[in-house]
């Protein structure tokens, strides 16, 4: 009686035909044509990477530039540039500091972002999220057009309309919380680091709204319509959807609009007396600001004042850079915690 072949025997004669393939034996994909590139993709790449280098050469030489010409005129000074309560660049010899333009760059812009952060989120809100579309557009308008406004011009209205209508708050700010000395008021007119931030407030205000806005309505619908089918409230929509989604949009958003306070010169100029002491009461007259200094001393200094005054523009240059280094190590962690827990 013929003998059927084992298993084994079958396996070692080879595959069966008909019998499906081993996986060890199934061809690869088929390699298919290589993408081309075309010359347009080039040319635009090699383009976006030459603005990248192009940006980071700018902003070295501008770094250089302000160190080596701070350099000279820290050489100089007799006194210390960081605790220095005096600017005689002029004087033989110079002796100059930032301690005043120091202080008051940062409270006035302190001041400017604690009021104008809040305020332009509702209004961003309000824009994209509850007024009725004409209304909205009409809002919208507005805002851009303010942004849009020259410094010299608000400049202008803080000191002819705002420093004279200021007194009355100043007075009752004084009878309220004149006790904590940071709030006492001496009846002189309001050309104070409070007016300053009110007016920087105002100018940042659009700034911030903008790009809030745009941020807010990016959100996506599909998220903002499972909320309501859950039953929240268009208030719990915007908590729990909205807000979350565009906080990375507002603090660049603040960032861009504390960039401005921290520069602003004009304005400034117009409205604050210039004094290089430190009040202890922030509605008393004096006070000064990198940029408010520079526009000011420049025209008047010589050679060894304009490099002191650049001097004091390399700190401002820094103050910027560490500014903005912070927000985008906030954006960054906030991104890597969103995505840890999607």
């Amino acid at each position: 009686m013929p003998s059927t072949p084992s298993a084994s025997g079958a396996a070692g004669a080879g595959p069966v035909p008909g019998a499906p393939r081993d996986s060890g034996d199934r061809p690869g994909p088929a390699a298919g044509p290589r993408p081309t590139t075309r010359p347009g993709d080039q040319i635009f790449s090699g383009l976006s990477r030459g603005s990248g280098i192009a940006l980071l050469v700018i902003m070295a030489a501008i770094a250089v530039f302000l160190a080596l010409r701070a350099a000279v005129a820290l050489g100089q000074n007799e006194g210390n540039f960081l605790t220095t309560f005096a600017w005689d660049a002029n004087a033989d010899p110079p002796r100059f500091g930032i301690a005043v333009l120091l202080f008051g760059t940062v409270v006035s812009s302190v001041i400017a972002m604690t009021l104008a952060v809040p305020v332009a989120v509702g209004i961003a809100l309000f824009i994209s999220h509850y007024a009725p579309r004409r209304l909205a557009t009409g809002i919208g308008y507005v805002v851009d057009l303010l942004a849009a406004v020259p410094s010299i011009v608000y400049g202008l209205w803080g000191a002819l309309y705002l420093v004279p209508r200021m007194t009355g708050l100043y007075e009752w700010l004084d009878d309220c919380f004149g006790w904590t000395g940071v709030l006492a008021y001496d009846g002189t007119p309001a050309r104070s680091l409070m007016t300053v931030g009110l007016l920087l407030a105002i100018m940042i205000l659009p700034i911030i709204t903008s790009v809030t806005r745009e941020v807010f309505r990016q959100t996506p619908r599909t998220h903002q319509e499972a909320a309501m089918a859950l039953g929240a409230t268009r208030w719990e929509v915007i908590r729990t959807t909205v807000l979350p989604f565009g906080r990375s949009g507002v603090i660049s958003a603040s960032m861009l609009g504390l960039g401005r306070a921290l520069g602003e010169t004009m304005a400034v100029a117009t409205v604050l007396s210039p004094s290089f002491l430190i009040n202890a009461s922030l509605l008393e007259s004096g006070g000064g600001t990198f940029a408010q200094n520079i526009a000011s001393q420049f025209k008047e200094a010589g050679t060894t004042g304009r490099d002191a005054l650049i001097a004091s523009g390399l700190v401002l240059f820094l103050l910027t850079l560490v500014v903005n280094g912070i927000a985008r190590l906030i954006i960054a962690r906030r991104s890597e915690y969103s995505g840890a827990n999607a």
